[in-house]
């Protein structure tokens, strides 16, 4: 009898164990998984190097600390973007929607919330809140818009008027809305005060105008784009234009290496499948949209164009 008893304690608690396991399996799968693609798979918070997880949490302790004794509208967008930044784009909406409640007039807070419901898929959510951005926000006007991560040369490039057209813009174009990404990304050109801004903006109003068959109004796009042009951030958009152009061969867009690599194979591999899709071949271009979403850049907005185009392929 005792040693019976002994066996039910012992079954007892490894079964009280196993549970635990499996429900401490279930929260780290519910902490990680962000939200799943238009194809449906999962996508969940990459992992990162010590050295680079070091740096991005040290970043996010300063910015809830500055949160925490001041909850203003800049330091509540900075505790959003720092979660962004590890890839938590759920806390970061979450955030950014609590600064609303506080801040209801913040065209800024509403232009990074966007920005996050593009990267989770939700692209209704997402023009709901760059329409009201727009509507909020001051025009004929640039503020410059400060970098989370610095680029090589330490100089903000955007204002807060660009980031906000570009991704109503974008949020559109990825719902296939492309008539009314035209209009915005027209907008947008005229907060385009640098050649980096120019490339991103005329790529994606080049690729709008050919999806609708105005190839005439896209060729004269191309004019005032060229190989001298100094870009200091947005390389891919440069190259993938003078590629439309004839400067560069197909082969020559997809070469990609070193720390950007999966970055560029979205942004490059996105335009080269367009490029053949609206060119009309379907094959070629599901075949490198398809690469682009093997890759591991999933918040990218030449992946998640590519995962929109595929699902529409697809139900084809």
């Amino acid at each position: 009898m005792k040693h019976r008893l002994i066996g039910i304690l012992l079954l007892s608690s490894i079964i009280v164990f196993s549970c635990q396991k499996e429900e401490k399996a279930k929260k780290y799968e519910a902490d990680i998984l962000q939200a799943m693609s238009l194809l449906g798979d999962s996508l969940t918070i990459p992992q990162r190097s010590e050295a680079q997880l070091e740096k991005l949490k040290a970043n996010l302790k300063e910015a809830q600390a500055n949160f925490d004794s001041e909850a203003s509208e800049m330091s509540t967008i900075w505790l959003g973007r720092r979660h962004a930044y590890l890839y938590d784009y759920k806390k970061a909406i979450q955030v950014f929607s609590e600064g609303i409640k506080n801040f209801p007039d913040s065209y800024k807070l509403y232009r990074h919330r966007g920005h996050r419901y593009i990267s989770l898929r939700q692209f209704d959510n997402a023009i709901e809140d760059y329409e009201k951005a727009h509507q909020l926000m001051k025009k004929g006007i640039m503020e410059i818009e400060p970098d989370g991560a610095p680029n090589k040369m330490n100089i903000p490039l955007s204002n807060t008027q660009f980031n906000i057209l570009y991704h109503y813009g974008l949020a559109h174009y990825l719902k296939g809305e492309f008539e009314k990404a035209e209009a915005i990304y027209k907008e947008c050109i005229e907060y385009s005060d640098n050649p980096d801004l120019v490339v991103a903006t005329t790529d994606w109003l080049y690729m709008t105008l050919k999806r609708q068959g105005k190839t005439d109004e896209a060729k004269v796009l191309l004019q005032s784009i060229d190989s001298s042009m100094e870009i200091i951030e947005n390389d891919s958009y440069l190259k993938r234009l003078l590629m439309y152009k004839g400067e560069y061969s197909a082969d020559d867009l997809l070469k990609t290496s070193g720390d950007d690599a999966a970055l560029s194979l979205a942004t490059q591999g996105y335009g080269l499948a367009n490029w053949y899709l609206y060119n009309g071949d379907t094959t070629q271009a599901k075949a490198i949209l398809e690469q682009v979403v093997s890759g591991s850049s999933w918040s990218a907005f030449g992946f998640i164009a590519a995962e929109a185009d595929l699902a529409r392929l697809n139900k084809n």
